[in-house]
């Protein structure tokens, strides 16, 4: 508190409540928070400098104290007014660039002695709390740093979605869940397999196509027992490869159409 007791040294001999005791103690604060004095009044003058002292008169109107403030590197404007209601003291601070308006409101007994007035090592009373509330109620808050991203482009690429480029080339997923059955094609017996199981009773697929044994469904008929009205038992040979040529099972009821020929079948010109 040496800058404190230094100002108030200099402004002790116009100090004659203990209303002033205070407005000097939040003054210093603004001071200290990187503000300089500009003057008093609510309009700035030609004349105004920065500074911070307290300036000529500033204590001349005990019911209302106006002080307007300067940042450091000229960014930002205060207006500050104590205003005095009995024993209470109530600061109003506005921040002209941020448009911030912040108040705070004190029992003026509570950190002021008003026997010591001139005594600067005895006047001030809880001036650590005093000091905590003028900082965390009334003084502009400074804005937090914004944190760096510290994602790279590549990581952020990797995290968008697979749709999101309109170019890209999707995948092509086979339809069913089950993968087949293909054989390894680089195994050293693998060259000619197809030809040494024509069936593909290995699950190769094989190289002949038969509806009853290349993988479709069966009809869950034994064609060497052979087909009523078709085909006699025996006529197809135990095993035999066998292309069904007509429906499996009974025949539809009425008249078979080709028993009869198509009208003009014996036209040449048809």
């Amino acid at each position: 508190m040496a800058g404190l007791e230094l100002l108030y040294s200099c402004v002790a001999g116009s100090i004659t409540c203990p209303q002033d005791v205070v407005v000097c103690f939040v003054h210093w604060e603004i001071v200290k928070s990187g503000y300089k004095c500009l003057g008093l009044g609510d309009e700035p003058l030609s004349g105004d400098k920065k500074s911070e002292l307290l300036p000529t008169g500033w204590n001349g109107n005990k019911e209302l104290y106006t002080l307007r403030y300067k940042s450091n590197d000229d960014k930002s404007n205060l207006l500050v007014k104590a205003i005095t209601v009995d024993s209470t003291l109530i600061f109003n601070l506005m921040d002209s660039a941020t448009e911030q308006v912040s108040d705070l409101t004190m029992n003026v007994s509570d950190y002021v002695d008003a026997d010591h007035l001139q005594t600067f090592e005895s006047v001030f009373k809880n001036a650590e709390d005093l000091a905590q509330k003028v900082k965390s109620q009334l003084l502009p808050s400074v804005p937090a740093p914004r944190k760096k991203d510290k994602k790279s482009k590549r990581e952020t690429s990797d995290d968008s979605q697979p749709d999101s480029d309109p170019l890209r080339i999707p995948t092509r997923h086979p339809q069913t869940s089950r993968q087949p059955n293909w054989p390894d094609p680089m195994a050293p017996f693998a060259a000619g397999g197809a030809d040494l199981d024509p069936f593909g009773g290995r699950g190769g697929g094989g190289m002949i196509v038969d509806p009853l044994r290349a993988g479709y469904p069966r009809s869950g008929f034994d064609p060497s027992g052979g087909l009523p009205g078709v085909l006699p038992p025996g006529a197809v040979p135990p095993g035999a490869r066998f292309d069904p040529f007509g429906p499996v099972g009974r025949h539809r009821p009425g008249p078979d159409p080709d028993h009869m020929p198509p009208p003009g079948y014996d036209d040449m010109f048809m």
